[in-house]
């Protein structure tokens, strides 16, 4: 293909020899998209209709949960047509925007942890200076940036694939992905490898900030039980929120650029899958079991629901 104007379609070939298991698939897939859905709203509502929690560690949660339902909007609703299909393909348009959707999500994530974990640090470390260091107009600037730098980020990074030739239309996965899509590039350009080891590093620094919130966190609260509690309250949640999210975009990252060929289709497809079905839905269930405030609201409206 001389020009990448020429190709209109992609085809998606992870579902490739699973014809048999494609209703079962979809009742799960469609099963766990609801669940999703179910608990990342119902945070989302307790902490926009209770007004004691507007406060800067429930917003960033809030936030959390509205990116992963923004994120998985990216891939379930696609697939689960995929599955009732025997075509699996994707306009040229649609992969660039689901390539865009996905990526942008998991960076909001890093940065929306991120903030959490400076928000504990600031709340543990600095006690004094918290009130006047996370400011209402503050949070407010702290979680604008947090959505849009990973937007712009991701919109120079699909621009750059976006404007190159394309010398093939086959995607060897269930989903676009702005990697797949460049290396089908006729050439190599010192954009494609620029701009996404800018995004890495960039996105590493974050890491980086966190683990060194974390080493002060771990230094404060141990020399109280009183600090022991508010860690285990606070920020634990948080930090399993963070190693869930770190490891199922390694694995998938890796796996993209070092994965055996050898591995069965259903494995790479959960491989695949694992950062958009795991974090989504593990994040709501741990600060709504493990935070206070949330689970009693949670549970005071059910109790309400229960004898009205």
């Amino acid at each position: 293909m001389d020009n990448n104007s020429v190709i209109t379609m992609f085809t998606l070939s992870g579902l490739n020899g699973m014809a048999n298991y494609r209703g079962t698939l979809f009742a799960l897939t469609l099963l766990c998209y609801c669940v999703i859905w179910l608990v990342n709203l119902t945070i989302i509502v307790v902490i926009i209709m209770d007004k004691s929690l507007h406060e800067p560690m429930y917003i960033f949660l809030c936030n959390l949960c509205i990116n992963g339902l923004y994120g998985t909007t990216g891939f379930y609703p696609k697939f689960l047509i995929d599955l009732l299909s025997t075509t699996h393909v994707i306009s040229y348009a649609g992969c660039f925007l689901q390539g865009f959707v996905l990526h942008s999500s998991a960076c909001a994530d890093f940065s929306l942890l991120a903030l959490m974990a400076f928000d504990r640090y600031v709340a543990i470390c600095r006690p004094l200076v918290y009130h006047s260091v996370m400011t209402k107009q503050r949070v407010c600037l702290f979680v604008f940036f947090a959505w849009l730098i990973p937007f712009y980020l991701m919109f120079l990074s699909s621009i750059t694939t976006l404007i190159s030739k394309l010398c093939g239309s086959h995607i060897p996965k269930i989903y676009c992905v702005n990697t797949l899509i460049g290396n089908l590039a006729c050439s190599a350009s010192i954009a494609k490898i620029i701009i996404p080891a800018f995004n890495y590093t960039f996105y590493f620094g974050h890491v980086i900030s966190v683990v060194w919130s974390y080493i002060y966190l771990i230094r404060t609260c141990r020399t109280s039980k009183e600090g022991r509690s508010k860690f285990m309250q606070t920020c634990l949640p948080h930090l399993i929120s963070l190693i869930v999210v770190v490891v199922t975009l390694l694995f998938d990252l890796l796996y993209m650029r070092f994965g055996s060929q050898t591995l069965s289709q259903s494995v790479k497809n959960f491989m695949a899958m694992e950062f958009i079905l795991i974090p989504p839905t593990i994040n709501p269930l741990i600060y709504g079991f493990k935070l206070t405030k949330i689970r009693n609201r949670i549970q005071s409206f059910l109790n309400c629901k229960f004898h009205s």
